[in-house]
């Protein structure tokens, strides 16, 4: 029999409980937890015997108190640390958050993006928030945005439907950048934009001239299902992961042509991967799926740790 006792000591608990997990998931996991993911996948289209190593950085959402100057700097730090052959930042640089202190300048998150280092050089494209906050590009309906010439001044190529051909050992590959899918959704309401993105799959692509493999840089993860085998990996963010994930669960993330491309690895026509970000977008809160970097080998080149 349930007493009057034990129905408050039953509420008293839920009630602690909800409290304690709101504090971390706004106290804790997006501020202080940082973990490296790793990945090993293996492309049909990416020789077995061509090693490269990749760092990618997603969602930063510069701002204080959340997303400071000194935690990018420390994200910077621990992403030089892999080694990596080269490194990708996969958009939304700019704040995504009204609950804040400061908006950081784009040149200031730049200039400490900078200090990133890889042999194979750091190579950026835009997110939707980029494009979003830019209410110059919105009313014009083409960028680039502040966030773009940031970076680039700052010494770091963005690509916008773009390729660049690289070697590493002798061995080339292309790298294609997409221009983001959302970028001109505030645009709509000033009646000069008859698209919702910037991107361009098929131009990109067209870009292409030789049989190499191809590794795919896209904001947001939803062009998967239309990206051909001729790419052998595309590298995602955008969804941060839902934020929230309950047992491998993303409520925020809906379906889109039937798939949840939430989080993690997928096999598609090419592999997926979508990191889960580093910053907050909307609410600053993040449970389950702490702030990551994402390190993916490919090829052989021993044993990867999840």
């Amino acid at each position: 029999m349930i007493t009057r006792r034990h129905l408050i000591r039953s509420i008293g608990g839920l009630s602690a409980l909800g409290v304690s997990t709101a504090a971390y998931g706004v106290g804790v996991e997006p501020v202080l937890r940082l973990r490296v993911t790793r990945y090993h996948p293996t492309p049909r289209q990416w020789p077995a015997d061509f090693p490269l190593k990749i760092a990618a950085i997603a969602d930063i959402h510069a701002c204080d108190p959340w997303m400071s100057l000194e935690r990018i700097e420390g994200i910077v730090d621990r992403t030089n640390a892999l080694n990596a052959d080269l490194i990708v930042l996969l958009g939304d640089y700019v704040a995504g958050l009204h609950h804040v202190t400061r908006f950081i300048p784009s040149h200031e998150w730049a200039r400490v993006l900078a200090r990133l280092k890889a042999p194979l050089g750091v190579h950026a494209v835009m997110g939707n928030h980029d494009y979003w906050d830019d209410r110059t590009v919105q009313q014009a309906g083409h960028g680039p945005t502040i966030a773009h010439r940031a970076l680039e001044a700052a010494g770091i190529p963005v690509y916008e439907n773009d390729v660049v051909r690289l070697t590493k050992n002798g061995r080339p590959f292309w790298l294609a950048g997409l221009g983001d899918q959302l970028a001109y959704y505030p645009a709509r309401r000033f009646g000069r934009v008859h698209r919702l993105g910037a991107d361009d799959l098929g131009a990109t692509l067209a870009k292409i001239t030789d049989d190499t493999p191809v590794i795919l840089l896209a904001h947001e993860p939803n062009i998967a299902p239309l990206v051909p085998a001729r790419v052998a990996l595309q590298l995602s963010g955008h969804t941060h992961g839902g934020q929230v994930r309950l047992l491998g669960w993303s409520p925020a993330v809906s379906p889109k042509n039937g798939l949840r491309l939430a989080y993690g690895h997928f096999r598609l026509k090419c592999d997926l991967i979508v990191s889960g970000g580093l910053g907050c977008s909307i609410m600053p809160l993040r449970f389950g799926v702490p702030p990551e970097i994402v390190e993916v080998t490919l090829g052989r080149s021993g044993l990867v740790v999840s």
